[in-house]
């Protein structure tokens, strides 16, 4: 059976209070129709009332052994969060990074998305969609037409107006539920807090003026510790009169949010205030340092931010967020929205998009050093949780032309994480952006190395891709424009990335010929980084193919003393591959699965779907000559799957392929070619995350070693020796 993950859904992080009945109804929604859209003013709760049905959805269907919800959705319950996504061009990035597909070939992610889901039942929560609706609305509807078995849910203050689409309009809460939550929140802020038989007619009576909206409530309650429930109603009402009389044919509803979000905005400080509106220039998360940089000025001393922060959370103006990038704050969308106003209004925007996009600028070209370091999986973790500030500053930087050099760098500078982090398909997007024709003609001499960065990156992401083509294209035009401006590095570089294209391309003696030369390049401008070791791994591979162990034994054990020497993890995983290699070579199996495991290890953890693919496959054959047949044809299906990512196995490539050829070759005279598509099969059912949960415990048969039955390390046109 197949070991599902039931989906991304966040945990709980606070009481659901009052909605049971609305939570019954959307519930009865989704089992009559395919796509159901929660809709309502903005702060009614849409978000929260979808996620928690979602959540209902995957218990019940977790808890079911084998009924309606478990068979429904039984590849589980999905959240795509889309409020900070302004291009249109990333939502179907998005989209496929919410349900864990990491894909490395040129394919639209739309294709992705509709192969993946084709043959799924799941249930998918997309929320924060207005800003792209009929974006959505059209993926939306072409993903429901291929998939028979995905039902969406939507929150959104319109419905995507899709045929079968239902809507569900949310109201506020009645007067015990908004009391419920009022008294609830206000407890969280203040545990001395009660409801009284003092102060109950106040509470009623502000719940009826907030109309019951959640969010207004939320706000109001955060106003309770330092207030009384009379005081806040006094304010409240003067507020209200103001809002009315200058906004006619404003609904009810959207006055009391209004009134609610400007009346505590007028509740705060001149220096809260100004905080707040500057805080809008984030997209999604960011972090003390980022905004006592972006914020602080002579108006607002950098020492003063932190302060203000924890005040702006005690009025639940922003929320504060554990993450594996540490602690971090985010602003609700509708009080963001009402702050980038004020900001707007200040006439202070400009400068301070432009203070945000220098931070990002920044904060990437510190994570591109610090990758070569041993802090490299906390720079992974940080770019993840960045990535919708850095579109943002990626976006301010394209979209003017006289900043494009400054998208080339940033597009450029964040090479590890498109490459090293299984971001191909996002990469691939921003540096096509960026080095568009009109961009690739106009750069100043000033700007050419920024130009030249960010074609060598577009090149080894497009060899990674699979698209020779466009590689070559890139690759050549910088190494011309390095010789014509005279820039060694970039020469090196551009190098570099042919010697790999030839090298996926099985083109040995020209791969090792420019690995070699870029090595050299490298030592003559002191370069030594991740790209320089994994040039000297490449080369490894090279010699390694061509059956000569020895000097890629001597290159790749350099590579591991010096990465084990800075922390360097990425490259040394591929360094441990041609290792591995060596050792089956030699017939020290225990040795290869040793090496091999902490490869997978790494792989995994760093979501670099063609390093961990790799490993799987010589793991599988090292597995087979252990004499556990059985148990590598499950390690060979189920790294099947994961090519569906990769592209065409390593574009066709007869070395690379050599292991999973050679595996099934041996196992299936052993098991039989039924039996071998039974094993096989049960891998393909296995999700990454037991695929390499199985691969680090070593599950299977026997694993002695056999001095006898040493197995040769499989090259491309070596007759494939069947015995163990």
């Amino acid at each position: 059976m197949r070991q599902k993950r039931w989906g991304n859904l966040p945990s709980e992080l606070g009481e659901f209070i009052g909605r049971g009945g609305e939570l019954a109804e959307l519930g009865r929604l989704l089992e009559s129709s395919r796509l159901v859209t929660v809709t309502g003013v903005g702060g009614v709760g849409k978000s929260r009332l979808a996620l928690e049905a979602a959540r209902a959805a995957a218990r019940a269907a977790a808890e079911q052994g084998g009924g309606v919800l478990q068979e429904r959705y039984c590849d589980g319950v999905w959240l795509a969060e889309l409020a900070a996504v302004r291009d249109p061009a990333l939502l179907e990035i998005t989209l496929a990074e919410a349900l864990g597909l990491t894909d490395h070939t040129t394919r639209p992610p739309r294709t992705v998305l509709a192969e993946h889901l084709a043959g799924r039942r799941l249930l998918l929560v997309l929320d924060g969609f207005e800003q792209l609706v009929d974006e959505t609305a059209e993926l939306v509807r072409e993903l429901l037409r291929h998939s028979p078995g995905l039902r969406v849910l939507t929150a959104g203050r319109r419905p995507l107006a899709l045929d079968g689409e239902l809507a569900f309009p949310l109201a506020p809460l009645d007067g015990a539920a908004s009391l419920a939550l009022l008294t609830a929140r206000a407890t969280a802020a203040d545990p001395a807090f009660r409801v009284t038989g003092a102060n109950r007619a106040a509470l009623a009576e502000l719940c009826a003026r907030l109309e019951g909206i959640p969010l207004a409530l939320e706000l109001a309650a955060a106003r309770l510790r330092a207030l009384s429930a009379a005081q806040v109603l006094a304010r409240l009402d003067d507020r209200f009169a103001l809002l009315t009389g200058g906004a006619r044919g404003v609904l009810p509803r959207h006055r009391a949010l209004r009134t609610a979000i400007g009346w505590s905005h007028e509740l705060c400080t001149s220096a809260e205030r100004l905080l707040w509106a500057r805080l809008s220039v984030f997209a999604g998360q960011f972090d003390l340092d980022a905004a006592e940089y972006v914020c602080a000025g002579p108006d607002l001393p950098v020492d003063d931010v932190l302060d203000l922060v924890g005040e702006l959370l005690a009025q639940s103006l922003l929320v504060r967020e554990e993450t594996p990038a540490g602690v971090r704050y985010r602003m609700l969308e509708t009080v963001r929205v009402y702050g980038a106003g004020w900001l707007e209004s200040l006439g202070d925007a400009w400068r301070l998009r432009r203070r945000h996009r220098d931070w990002y600028v920044g904060l990437a070209t510190w994570c591109e050093t610090d990758w070569f370091s041993p802090r490299q999986e906390e720079v992974a973790a940080l770019v993840e949780a960045e990535l919708p500030n850095l579109r943002l500053a990626l976006e301010y930087c394209l979209a003017d032309p006289d900043e494009a050099h400054l998208g080339q760098y940033l597009a450029g500078t964040l090479w590890f994480y498109w490459a090293g982090c299984g971001r191909l398909t996002e990469g691939r997007h921003w540096l096509d952006r960026a080095l568009e024709p009109a961009d690739r003609a106009a750069a100043a001499p000033a700007y050419e190395p920024s130009r030249l960065k960010a074609l060598w990156v577009l090149g080894y992401v497009a060899a990674l891709q699979g698209d020779a083509v466009a590689s070559l294209r890139a690759l050549y035009e910088c190494r011309d424009g390095a010789a014509r401006s005279g820039n060694p590095r970039a020469a090196a570089y551009a190098v570099h990335r042919l010697g790999c294209l030839a090298l996926v391309s099985d083109d040995m003696e020209r791969a090792g010929e420019l690995l070699g030369s870029a090595l050299e390049l490298y030592r003559d401008v002191g370069e030594l980084n991740s790209n320089v070791l994994m040039c000297q791994v490449e080369l490894g591979m090279v010699l390694a193919f061509q059956g000569e162990p020895a000097g890629a034994l001597s290159l790749c054990e350099e590579v591991r003393e010096i990465c084990e020497e800075r922390g360097e993890r990425w490259t040394k995983a591929y360094a441990l591959y041609v290792l591995a290699y060596a050792a089956l070579d030699a017939g020290a199996l225990r040795e290869a699965r040793r090496l091999l495991t902490e490869c997978v290890e790494i792989n995994h953890a760093f979501h670099d779907l063609v390093g961990l693919v790799l490993a799987l496959e010589l793991l599988a054959l090292v597995t087979v000559a252990e004499g556990d047949p059985a148990e590598a044809a499950v390690l060979q299906g189920a790294a099947e799957p994961l090519w569906d990512g990769v592209g065409l196995q390593l574009f066709g490539s007869g070395y690379f392929n050599a292991p999973r050829l050679m595996c099934q070759e041996r196992a299936g005279e052993v098991l039989g070619a039924e039996r071998y598509a039974a094993y096989a099969a049960e891998g393909r059912e296995l999700s990454r995350e037991a695929l390499v949960g199985r691969a680090l415990r070593g599950e299977g048969g026997g694993r002695e070693e056999r001095g006898s039955g040493k197995p040769a390390a499989p090259r491309r046109g070596r007759r494939v020796s069947t015995s163990l």
